[in-house]
């Protein structure tokens, strides 16, 4: 693929302080950043040094746990409090396993009021966290990462408290609306999201990168399969709340590890601050002008036309996620919370499956066309689940999307190499405000569209976001064949 190298900083640049470093030891060893030996000058090291070859896995897999225990029990939970406010008694759903059955009014009721919940608690907390994550993501280019591991933790952790509250003294679900303002104001999950990619961009070189943020998202796949499982079947013995002190206890360890055992992977600027102008400013020049690379014209539109792709399938995976546990929970599967546990499992297992995948398809197939493939694995589960009027069929929409993660992967390490070193911060801080920006349409999107559409087609949701993602396949394809043109050109020439 035409993807150059990485150029030298542009003079004058004083704001990017971590990117000069690394870009002058690179031209004092002479080599490229594929040889560019790690940088330990200036860099505060943390308390103690973790024995195991892990840098910032452990932090992503409690972080994960922590946010996938609680998401579907929230969701159960919201559904358990609307149900008994109503009179209505969710343990007979005789329209269960009968697809035909006409649906219980107050049934249909307690499921569009469950969606609209959902639909303003991830409103209140991503709508915040889109003004905050990017603020901290270009910050810690200048400050650190360590910084931006721990304080999203203990943002997580301060909205399961509220949580906790709410359940133990049974206040009003608005409740759950100031939990996740508190995490959204200190950066929310996506802002750990942002920390640890970044941290894998500082840390990998362009060889190797794609495959290292794979391991990453794995770790997504695997904390997200134990999270689920221990879950449902935790919910289903003891209920609600001990399930959420696991949840507090695994956010609260996060935080303590990046502080413990995460090295800092760019050098400090003591004069960086978190309010200032040049973060913006960063993030402006990357996408007004390609980035540093000088790549022109055409390397701009790539920049944004990724950015287009990722915002489109992070989308539908956020947004068509929210959805599984509801679906799951209404006529005619009728889960119970441990099926759901299941479910939720097999869709996190995907992530290991797309890991396998990506390693076997790189031997044969540039990065762009394993991103289609994926793309092609999420269309074909999502076309079975609209259709999935039993167990069987279910689990067979969720075998379906065996490589569905291997797109974003490829997309942000796309992104991470069409800008230099640098960069990097930048880079990934916009990254977050636009997965911050998924998530809040993804939710808002999905969970109006799923009950506007109940009365003629209880799938249309998962259908109409199979759609959108022939959008990013075309595009990803096109730009595949745009770049083996030119490099079969400049060859020529």
């Amino acid at each position: 693929m035409f993807e150059p190298d990485t150029a030298a900083i542009l003079p004058g640049d004083e704001d990017t302080n971590s990117g000069v470093n690394e870009n002058d030891a690179k031209a004092s060893f002479g080599g490229t950043e594929d040889s560019l030996p790690p940088l330990t000058t200036g860099r505060v090291g943390p308390p103690f040094t973790c024995p195991l070859p892990v840098s910032v896995e452990p932090v992503m897999f409690l972080s994960v746990f922590a946010v996938v225990l609680q998401a579907p029990l929230s969701t159960q939970y919201l559904w358990d409090r609307i149900s008994e406010d109503l009179g209505y008694n969710a343990s007979k759903r005789p329209a269960c396993g009968n697809s035909s059955a006409e649906t219980d009014p107050l049934q249909k009721e307690v499921e569009t009021l469950t969606a609209h919940w959902n639909l303003y608690i991830s409103l209140a907390g991503f709508s915040v966290g889109l003004l905050v994550v990017p603020l901290l993501g270009s910050w810690s280019d200048f400050a650190g990462r360590r910084p931006v591991l721990i304080i999203p933790n203990l943002g997580l952790a301060a909205q399961v408290v509220v949580y906790l509250v709410v359940m133990y003294l049974k206040l009003p679900v608005v409740y759950f609306l100031v939990g996740r303002l508190l995490s959204g104001l200190l950066g929310d999950f996506n802002a750990v999201l942002a920390a640890c990619f970044a941290y894998v961009a500082d840390t990998s070189d362009r060889r190797t990168r794609t495959f290292r943020v794979a391991i990453l998202e794995a770790c997504i796949g695997l904390s997200g399969m134990f999270a689920s499982i221990i879950g449902g079947h935790w919910r289903r013995m003891q209920g609600y709340i001990n399930p959420f002190w696991l949840a507090l206890a695994t956010s609260l360890a996060s935080a303590l590890y990046a502080f413990l055992f995460v090295p800092e992977s760019v050098v400090k600027d003591p004069s960086a601050k978190l309010l200032s102008p040049r973060h913006h400013k960063a993030v402006w020049y990357i996408f007004s002008t390609g980035g540093s690379e000088d790549g022109g014209r055409f390397q701009r539109c790539k920049l944004w036309l990724y950015m287009l792709c990722f915002f489109l399938v992070v989308t539908v995976h956020t947004g068509s996620r929210d959805l599984f546990v509801l679906y799951e929970l209404s006529p005619p599967l009728c889960w119970g919370s441990t099926l759901i546990g299941y479910g939720s499992a097999a869709l996190h297992l995907a992530y290991l499956s797309s890991l396998l995948g990506l390693k076997v398809m790189q031997y044969c197939l540039e990065d762009s066309w394993v991103a289609v493939i994926g793309l092609a694995s999420n269309i074909a589960g999502l076309v079975v689940i609209v259709v999935a009027d039993t167990t069987q069929l279910m689990f067979a929409g969720y075998g379906l999307l065996l490589f569905f993660v291997t797109s974003t992967p490829v997309l942000r390490s796309k992104l991470s190499k069409l800008v230099s070193q640098s960069e990097q911060g930048a880079l990934f801080s916009s990254v977050a405000c636009v997965e911050s920006l998924c998530f809040l349409v993804g939710s808002g999107l999905f969970n109006a569209l799923y009950p506007a559409t109940l009365h003629f087609m209880k799938g249309f949701a998962f259908l109409f976001a199979a759609i959108i993602l022939l959008i990013p396949a075309g595009i990803i394809g096109r730009l595949q064949c745009l770049e083996r043109r030119e490099i079969s050109e400049s060859t020529a020439s």
